[in-house]
C-alpha cells in the first residue's frame, strides 16, 4: 500500500506576546492510501493543531512549523509558497471542520459557497458547476438537493449542514480528507449516519481520512489504525484491533476505562484518569504523562521516553514492554495505585425515595411563528406538547432525545424559566403555574442548573469565589467571614483548591470549571438540579470525573437529578429511570436497565444501536436510523416517528399512540410495541 502523507518530526510554535509556545513535538506519522487514520486524546493533546499544520492553516493563527516535514503525495507543504498552497487545498487535501455553521459564510447560499470552490480550482463553467454541486449534495444524502442548493447556512439542521461540509470538501476530489470531529456536537443517530456516509465516499473515491476524534467508539468503528496523544506528543500507534485489544501505554489504557459502556455496572464509579492535561507553559520534566500515571517512576520523572517501536506498534513508554506482560494489565484488572471501586451505588439505592419531587400534567410549550400571541390559524412551534410524568425524590431521571426533541424546552419550564402555554408543574407540592414574583423566587432556590457550557455561563470579569457567592449573598445573606468560609467549603466538596477562589474563569480547564459550576449549583442546598447536557463538551476522562462526582453529591446532600444528554451511555450509567423524548412527546420511560436490554419503542431502539462501541467488533451496525427529525411546527399525523419507523402501518399515519403501561414503570407510546 503506497504513502499518500508522510509526517516527520514535526514541530509546531505559536508566537504569544509572552513568548513562543511549543505546541507539538516531533510528530512522525503517516497515512496510506484508502487508509482511515484516527487521531485521539484528550483536548489540549494537540489533535487540531496538528490538523491544522498539515493545512498549513496555522499561518493564519500566529503559528509556525519549526521543523519536520510534511510529504503529501511526495510535495514538501512545509516548504510550499502561498499560491502553489492554495492550489493543493482543496485539489489534494480538503478538511470538515467541527462546527459546520462557522466554516459556512451565513450570508451566501449553501449552493453557492461550495459552486464558488468548484469555479476556482477547476475553471468549470457556473452552469457546470451548479451541476456538480447538486450531484455533489444529493451524493452526501441531503434530500431535495435543488431545494437546499438555494439555502442558507442558518435555514438548515447541524446534520445536514456537516453533509454540505463534507460535500464542499469533496468538490474537487481530493486525495486527503481531513475530518476534525465530523461528529462531536451532533446526535448519535446523525453521528452514526456521517459515519456511513464518510466509510461509503471513502470506498468509492478512494479516499485516505485523517479523522480527528476524542470519542474512541467513534475510532473502533471506522479506523484501520489509530494514533493516541498527549500534550503535544504521539505516545502509541498501534491498528485499531491491537490498540483496543490491549492498548500498550498507561493513557491509552486509562482512556478505554473511563468509557461508560452499555455493559457496565449502573452507578458503581467510574474509572478516571487523575487531574487533568498539563499547561503548555508548565509541562512536567521527563515523560509528560507522568503526573497523572500510576505506574510512573524516578526514571519517567527524570528523562523522556522516544516513540520506540515493539512488534507492529509504536509506544512512548518506559515501563510498556513491563506493563503489558503482567496479569492485572492483560485482565484490565486494578493494582494497588489505582483508585478502589467505589460502593456508591450501593449507598445510592439503599436511599431512592417513591415520594415525586416533580409531577408533570398535560404540559405544552408552543411558541408563536407569527403574530404576537396563539391566534388560532397562526403556525406555532410545539417544542413540549402533552407531557405527563414525574420525578422521584433523590433519583436520576434520564432525558434523551436527538436535537429538536424538546428536552432543553422541557427542562427550563420545569424551573419556570419559561412559562408553560398549558398544564400543570407541580414541586414539592407547589403548583409552580401559579407562583410569580418574590413566591415564585423563593421557590427557585431549590432549583438550580448545571449549564453545558460552563464557561458561557460564567461572567469572564469575576473572579470565581464572586460567582459562587452571588446566589449565597442574594438568597441567605451571606457575608464576610461567613460568606467566604461557604465559599471554600463547597470549592473542596467539588474537588477543588479553596485557594482558587480568587482566580478568573479562563485560568480552569473545561472539567475544573463544570466543577465550579457544581459547585454554585449546590451552594444553597438545592432539592433538585437540572444538568442539561452536563457532560457533552468534555473529555471522556473528564466526563467520567464529573459523573463520579454527581453521583458522589446526590448522595451526600440528597439531591434529586434531571440529567440531560444524547450520550446514551453517559445517561444509562447515572439514571435511575430514563425518559425518551421524540418532536415534542414522551415516547417510552422506563426505569434505566429495562429500557435498554428491553426498548420497546422503535425510536429508543434506534437510539441504542446508533451508540458507537468500543468492542471492536467490525461488523456492519444492523439497523441506521434515516433522515432527521421533522419540523415541530409541522409534526406528522397520527405517531410522529411514522416518517423514519421501519415498522410503520397506516394506523400509525392516521391514530396518534397514548403512553400506557406495559409492565411495571414501563411506558410507552407505540401500537406495536417491540
Amino acid at each position: 500500500m503506497s504513502r499518500l502523507l508522510e509526517i516527520e518530526q514535526l514541530s509546531v510554535d505559536f508566537h504569544t506576546p509572552k513568548g513562543s509556545i511549543n505546541a507539538i513535538r516531533d510528530i512522525t506519522l503517516s497515512i496510506n492510501a484508502g487508509e482511515t487514520v484516527c487521531l485521539v486524546g484528550e483536548s489540549g493533546s494537540g489533535k487540531t493543531v496538528t490538523s491544522k499544520a498539515i493545512m498549513r492553516l496555522i499561518d493564519h493563527e500566529n503559528g509556525q512549523i519549526t521543523k519536520g516535514r510534511l510529504l503529501l503525495d511526495g510535495t514538501d507543504i512545509v516548504t510550499l509558497p502561498e499560491h502553489e498552497l492554495r492550489e493543493f487545498r482543496g485539489k489534494k487535501m480538503a478538511m470538515v471542520f467541527q462546527e459546520p455553521m462557522s466554516a459556512f459564510d451565513p450570508v451566501f447560499t449553501i449552493g453557492h459557497q461550495i459552486q464558488e470552490t468548484i469555479i476556482e480550482h477547476d475553471k468549470v463553467s457556473k452552469r457546470e458547476a451548479k451541476d456538480r454541486v447538486i450531484q455533489l449534495l444529493k451524493k452526501v444524502g441531503i434530500p431535495d438537493p435543488e431545494q437546499r442548493y438555494r439555502q442558507y447556512p442558518g435555514e438548515m439542521s447541524g446534520g445536514m449542514l456537516q453533509r454540505a461540509m463534507i460535500a464542499m470538501s469533496l468538490s474537487c476530489q481530493p486525495d486527503l480528507l481531513i475530518a476534525d470531529e465530523p461528529t462531536t456536537a451532533l446526535d448519535v443517530t446523525i453521528q452514526a449516519q456521517i459515519l456511513q456516509l464518510l466509510q461509503e465516499l471513502q470506498e468509492e473515491y478512494g479516499l485516505s481520512i485523517l479523522l480527528i476524534t476524542h470519542d474512541l467508539g467513534i475510532a473502533a468503528e471506522i479506523a484501520d489504525r489509530i494514533v493516541v496523544m498527549y500534550a503535544g506528543e504521539v505516545v502509541e500507534e498501534a491498528s485499531a484491533d491491537d490498540l483496543f485489544a490491549l492498548p500498550g501505554h498507561p493513557y491509552t489504557r486509562g482512556l478505554l476505562r473511563s468509557i461508560p459502556t452499555l455493559d457496565s455496572v449502573r452507578g458503581s464509579k467510574l474509572y478516571s484518569i487523575k487531574g487533568s492535561i498539563p499547561s503548555l507553559n508548565s509541562l512536567p520534566d521527563g515523560c509528560r504523562f507522568q503526573t497523572r500515571c500510576p505506574f510512573a517512576t524516578e526514571h519517567c520523572k527524570q528523562e523522556a521516553p522516544p516513540l520506540a517501536e515493539y512488534g507492529d506498534r509504536k509506544i512512548a513508554c518506559w515501563r510498556s514492554d513491563e506493563l503489558v506482560r503482567s496479569d492485572f494489565w492483560l485482565n484490565g484488572s486494578e493494582v494497588s495505585v489505582e483508585p478502589e471501586p467505589s460502593n456508591l451505588s450501593v449507598v445510592m439505592s439503599e436511599s431512592k425515595d417513591t415520594k415525586a419531587l416533580f409531577t408533570v400534567h398535560h404540559l405544552r410549550k408552543y411558541y408563536p411563528l407569527q403574530g404576537s400571541g396563539l391566534v388560532r390559524g397562526h403556525k406555532v412551534i410545539r417544542a413540549v406538547d402533552d407531557v405527563s410524568f414525574s420525578i422521584n425524590k433523590h433519583e436520576t431521571f434520564g432525558l434523551v432525545g436527538e436535537s429538536g426533541s424538546g428536552k432543553s424546552t422541557l427542562g427550563r419550564v420545569l424551573l419556570q424559566l419559561e412559562r408553560a402555554t398549558q398544564g400543570t408543574v407541580t414541586f414539592d407540592g407547589q403548583d409552580l403555574t401559579k407562583l410569580k414574583g418574590t413566591a415564585l423566587r423563593s421557590v427557585r432556590q431549590h432549583m438550580q442548573t448545571i449549564f453545558q457550557d460552563p464557561y458561557g455561563s460564567f461572567d469572564p470579569r469575576w473572579k470565581i469565589g464572586d460567582s459562587i457567592a452571588e446566589p449565597l449573598k442574594v438568597h441567605q445573606k451571606l457575608k464576610g467571614a461567613d460568606l467566604h468560609s461557604r465559599i471554600h467549603e463547597l470549592l473542596e466538596l467539588v474537588g477543588l483548591d479553596p485557594a482558587w477562589s480568587e482566580r478568573y474563569p479562563h485560568e480552569f480547564s473545561g472539567g475544573q470549571r463544570q466543577r465550579i459550576g457544581i459547585a454554585r449549583a449546590i451552594a444553597l442546598n438545592p432539592k433538585f438540579i437540572l444538568a442539561d447536557e452536563a457532560v457533552s463538551a468534555l473529555d471522556v476522562s473528564v466526563q467520567a470525573q464529573i459523573i463520579n462526582l454527581l453521583q458522589e453529591l446526590q448522595g451526600k446532600l440528597g439531591l434529586t437529578y434531571m440529567f440531560i444528554a444524547h450520550g446514551l451511555q453517559a445517561v444509562r450509567h447515572i439514571s435511575d429511570r430514563i425518559g425518551v423524548m421524540y418532536l415534542g412527546k414522551l415516547v417510552e420511560i422506563a426505569p434505566s436497565e429495562s429500557l435498554f436490554l428491553q426498548p420497546a419503542h422503535p425510536y429508543t431502539q434506534a437510539l441504542i444501536k446508533s451508540v458507537p462501541q468500543i468492542s471492536r467488533g467490525r461488523e456492519e451496525r444492523s439497523y441506521h436510523l434515516q433522515g432527521e427529525i421533522p419540523s415541530p411546527s409541522s409534526p406528522p399525523s397520527g405517531c410522529r416517528f411514522h416518517t423514519r419507523c421501519p415498522f410503520v402501518t397506516s394506523r400509525c399515519r392516521e391514530e396518534e399512540p397514548q403512553l400506557r403501561q406495559l409492565a411495571s414503570g414501563h411506558l410507552a407510546a407505540c401500537h406495536f410495541p417491540l
